[in-house]
């Protein structure tokens, strides 16, 4: 029995062309990005497999395990384990357990593709909305667990500076250069949709800040107001984001359709068909979430230890090398997007996470730690919101016109650079961290 009739058998489906077809409209430019350091396997590999069952797994495996570029990063998940279990170096545990959320960060965005394909374009379109930064959350629901909401804040201020600057600037910096001959040109919409909300998400970050700048007043009474006034920012937010899954997937779905105009020779359209089946994809993803939920542990447990042994603050792994390595994949499809002239999907990628991380992830954190008894708040500091504020003018500076070059993206690049050079010299003694960490916790 062939490969596409086991899934077909599997699932019920009479033409899996016609599902993929139909169900396509679920995929997001962060799907379509990520599907470019995708491998095709062959099922002739595993069709002489005598029985059944084990052809099956056989099968899955190729295609979760094997069928990705960044396969060569998962043997770091055992080696991180290990060097657990037996007390290495922690510094060696950090390294390794963030090598290996590298390619489980890709996965998560292929299973919850597969799943879409049985379920439909809308609710597909929102597992792959609410999945499409799920590393990151996890992350920092557990560095909120162990009380560290200063990663919190660092890692998910970093994840929206790399996605406005280093990966639209890559993008724009390549596709500039390899179309030099070519305007290069996108649809304004969509990303002027998307530069909405990250404004209304630095409008609710800056409050706290000003009103902490502004209001002279006792310093609990002021932090209670801070923590109600982030709580209610976050409440909002949360329901901006709610109206912006509306608009996307019901009443406005055809601004985000111009995404997936692509050739039908590029290889990320010939995957318009499940590749697995239904319940399998759910297995693998319910195996892969736990497995990074383990090393977003290692990785909140270990951070400080890096910090010390590496020489390097804090801010700085969790501003610049959490997000780089995280979204390694999806940052990379971007850049061969902007080298094919496909600059809506790359503005998808970069500005879509962003959004995404602003509107859902960062006030999703705060009630999760308004549930778990943790006081954070949306004041991430004075640095911080200013590298924020300065970030989203100059990205929306540079897009105002719908056309691109190579000049933007060095810009934008540039600017990443020097953020990255004062967070590497921002260096917060871990003592002072600790110290302002028990204090708002008591206030």
């Amino acid at each position: 029995m062939g490969s596409q009739e086991h899934w077909n058998l599997e699932n019920g489906v009479e033409d899996s062309k016609e599902l993929g077809k139909e169900n396509s409209m679920g995929r997001t430019a962060q799907n379509l990005s990520s599907s470019l350091v995708r491998k095709k396997s062959d099922p002739m590999l595993v069709s002489k497999v005598r029985f059944r069952m084990a052809r099956e797994f056989l099968a899955n495996l190729q295609e979760v395990i094997l069928g990705t570029k960044l396969c060569i990063l998962f043997p770091a998940i055992p080696l991180a384990i290990l060097a657990e279990c037996y007390s290495f170096g922690r510094p060696w545990i950090f390294a390794l357990s963030l090598l290996g959320l590298t390619p489980l960060a890709e996965r998560v965005s292929f299973l919850t593709e597969q799943i879409a394909y049985y379920t439909g374009p809308t609710v597909g379109g929102l597992l792959n909305a609410t999945c499409g930064n799920a590393t990151e959350l996890i992350i920092a629901i557990f560095a909120l667990y162990q009380r560290k909401i200063h990663v919190v804040k660092y890692s998910l201020l970093g994840s929206i500076l790399s996605n406005l600057l280093l990966v639209l600037g890559t993008s724009l910096f390549c596709g500039g250069l390899a179309n030099l001959k070519k305007e290069q040109r996108f649809d304004k919409k969509q990303s002027d949709v998307n530069m909405l909300l990250l404004l209304l998400g630095l409008l609710c970050l800056l409050l706290p800040l000003l009103f902490r700048c502004a209001v002279q007043t006792d310093i609990l009474e002021a932090t209670s107001s801070i923590l109600l006034l982030s709580r209610a920012s976050s409440i909002m937010m949360l329901v901006a984001y709610v109206a912006y899954l509306f608009f996307q997937l019901k009443t406005h779905r055809k601004l985000f359709e111009a995404q997936e105009e692509v050739d039908e020779s590029d290889d990320v359209l010939s995957e318009e068909k499940p590749v697995i089946g239904f319940w399998s994809a759910f297995i693998w993803l319910v195996g892969m979430t736990i497995i990074i939920a383990l090393l977003s542990e290692y990785v909140v447990g270990t951070i400080e230890a890096a910090s010390d042994s590496w020489g390097i603050s804090v801010s700085f792994i969790s501003v610049i090398l959490l997000p780089i390595v995280g979204n390694a994949a999806e940052h990379a499809g971007s850049v061969i997007f902007a080298f094919k002239n496909k600059l809506d999907i790359s503005l998808g990628v970069a500005l879509g996470s962003a959004a995404q991380i602003s509107m859902f992830v960062v006030p999703l954190c705060v009630v999760v730690a308004w549930i778990m008894g943790v006081n954070m708040d949306l004041d991430f500091n004075l640095l911080e919101t200013g590298s924020l504020a300065f970030s989203i003018i100059v990205t929306a500076f540079t897009l105002q016109d719908g056309t691109s070059h190579y000049m933007k993206g060095i810009v934008l690049c540039l600017c990443y650079t020097v953020i990255a050079a004062c967070f590497f010299v921002h260096k917060i003694p871990l003592s002072n961290i600790a110290t302002a960490n028990l204090k708002f916790q008591a206030a």
